[in-house]
């Protein structure tokens, strides 16, 4: 999750795109700015990673956990 004039969004990109790399695991943005309720539910703590379907970090990519737990099976 990020939005516009972010300077942290930019920075999470850069991170996501390294590990999406090196990892050959895919990702996609989603501004806030162009919905209401995630704009609510996400603004103050921007960018947000969410790895499936939850939320993993904000403010900025934990880098090493990403990759752990990309790494990891997933858990039901």
């Amino acid at each position: 999750m990020t939005t516009r004039d972010c300077h942290l969004c930019g920075a999470a990109r850069a991170d996501l795109a390294r590990v999406a790399r090196e990892t050959g695991v895919g990702w996609t943005e989603v501004d806030v700015a162009d919905d209401a309720v995630l704009a609510r539910e996400y603004g103050d703590r921007l960018p947000v990673v969410l790895l499936d379907g939850r939320e993993h970090s904000y403010w900025d990519v934990d880098v090493p956990r990403l990759e752990r737990d990309l790494a990891s099976p997933a858990k039901p």
